[in-house]
């Protein structure tokens, strides 16, 4: 994917986190000068909100983009120096495993150099709670405000520890599934499994879990991801595709499975025994009966608004409630600090689980996969078709960004859905509008389509699902035009 930068592309934008941290262009934007203000100021954020806990350790992890082990660096000298301990990762690792790790070492939080799916032109950095999970928006907007008033150095400064933020992490992953089964599963050849890391942070992740060698793509550390972006979507991963439908076409009744994880190996994808892309709008229906039924799990279900509608008819099928966020998975990750939570999940990929951390969590996330496919005996896309044909919904699913000319148009777009939202799209009456996160029409013919901004660039967010591709990309097509015509 080419990256086309203008002279106002390195002009420094504000600091402003966005629905899950702060991220920047390299050297424009994320700069160790900025790391080194944001990272103490976030350190103290961290201490008001959950110093309850007698801690003064923060921990601090990063993945495997340009320079992470500098910045992250930084970060911890910076964090030091207004008093705080660091725990500073002794190499890459998940997201979730340092979520994990704040959880597990009793530390006010973590901070995470990343800037997960985004291009490699970009960092980032992650802010997480002591509970193990994305801060809420009141503490990043306390961040944003306190970078104006530097904290003052500290007398003493803080203490620094390295450490394996593999182990405990791996050894909580294995705990929730029959390991032993997938892995006589794979030796026996029963189970061939893939997995593009997408030159990410999952990188060995899986072999670590399962014990056993597997068929990894993208292993090799490449900040500038083949020239796209470690995002799980098909566009991205040819080689696994095509791996995958080779693989279908040899193995006979063999099971194999496909998997994908983002650039800090908080989202997953899926790609079936034939070489079919499977989002977690498949795999999330799949995952629910999984859990339920062969894994014993209860609570309710949280979704968020792009959630595909087969994701409640399944929880009906186990009398599982479900719950509706914004997008962004701190909503889901709110909901699971106050309610018994069987999985809450995303489209774009992220999906945890009440029971381990309120985090996404792709590797365990692929963990369970392979169990339900092992457990089971049958292919993905046979266990989602036995679930439609339970539910009787039948669904197809895509999404868009649309690039608008400047935050102008953006702000006329969105007057119009504020004052003048449309009662018909693409010829089918609109029944109701959802608004909690963008605006959700739902259909006539049984369809839905969500209009929504980005929050910090020109950018339209468009989704939809339908009874057919062709009927979502109607309702797409719909969007793009009345987009224009604004």
């Amino acid at each position: 994917m080419a990256v086309h930068l203008s002279p106002a592309s390195f002009t420094a934008k504000p600091i402003s986190f966005g629905t899950d941290g702060w991220r920047g262009v390299i050297a424009a934007d994320f700069t160790f000068d900025r790391v080194m203000q944001v990272a103490p100021v976030a350190a103290m954020a961290l201490a008001q909100t959950y110093g309850s806990n007698g801690s003064r350790t923060v921990v601090v992890g990063f993945d495997r983009r340009f320079l992470s082990e500098e910045f992250a660096k930084a970060a911890a000298e910076a964090i030091r120096t207004v008093g705080f301990d660091v725990l500073l990762s002794e190499s890459y690792a998940p997201t979730p495993a340092f979520s994990w790790a704040a959880n597990q070492q009793n530390a006010l939080g973590a901070i995470v150099i990343t800037a997960s799916h985004n291009p490699g032109i970009y960092s980032g950095l992650k802010v997480k709670g002591a509970f193990g999970g994305s801060v809420p928006p009141e503490v990043t907007k306390k961040i944003e405000a306190a970078l104006a008033y530097p904290p003052a150095k500290a007398e003493t400064v803080g203490s620094l520890q390295m450490f394996n933020p593999w182990q405990s992490y791996c050894e909580a992953l294995r705990s929730r599934v029959d390991i032993d089964a997938l892995k006589t599963a794979i030796t026996q050849g029963k189970l061939t499994v893939f997995a593009d890391v997408m030159h990410g942070a999952a990188a060995t992740g899986l072999e670590q879990l399962l014990g056993v060698p597997i068929q990894e793509l993208n292993s090799d550390r490449d900040p500038l991801f083949g020239g796209g972006a470690p995002e799980p979507l098909p566009r991205y991963i040819p080689t696994l595709l095509e791996k995958l439908h080779v693989h279908g076409q040899q193995a006979g009744s063999k099971l194999a499975v496909g998997l994908v994880f983002d650039g800090d190996s908080d989202r997953v994808a899926a790609v079936d025994g034939n070489g079919n892309f499977l989002s977690s709008q498949v795999l999330i229906p799949i995952l629910i009966e999984h859990l339920a039924t062969r894994r014993g799990f209860e609570g309710e279900v949280v979704k968020t608004i792009s959630g595909s509608n087969l994701i409640p008819k399944v929880a009906k099928l186990f009398n599982l409630s479900v719950y509706e966020t914004p997008i962004g998975y701190k909503y889901i990750a709110d909901r699971m600090l106050e309610a018994k939570v069987l999985l809450g999940g995303e489209e774009s990929g992220g999906i945890g689980y009440g029971h381990h951390i309120p985090e996404r969590d792709a590797l365990l996330s692929a963990l369970y996969v392979l169990d339900a496919v092992v457990q089971s005996g049958k292919d993905l896309s046979d266990l989602y078709a036995d679930l439609q044909q339970k539910t009787g919904f039948v669904s197809a699913y895509d999404r868009i960004d649309l690039p608008l000319a400047n935050m102008d148009v953006r702000s006329r777009l969105l007057n119009q859905l504020q004052t003048q939202p449309p009662q018909k799209i693409a010829g089918y009456a609109v029944l109701d509008c959802l608004a909690i996160d963008g605006y959700k029409f739902q259909l006539a013919d049984e369809s839905w389509l969500l209009i929504r901004f980005s929050g910090t660039e020109p950018v339209l967010r468009l989704y939809s699902e339908a009874a057919t591709i062709e009927e979502v990309h109607r309702n797409l097509a719909w969007a793009k035009e009345w987009a224009s015509s604004v």
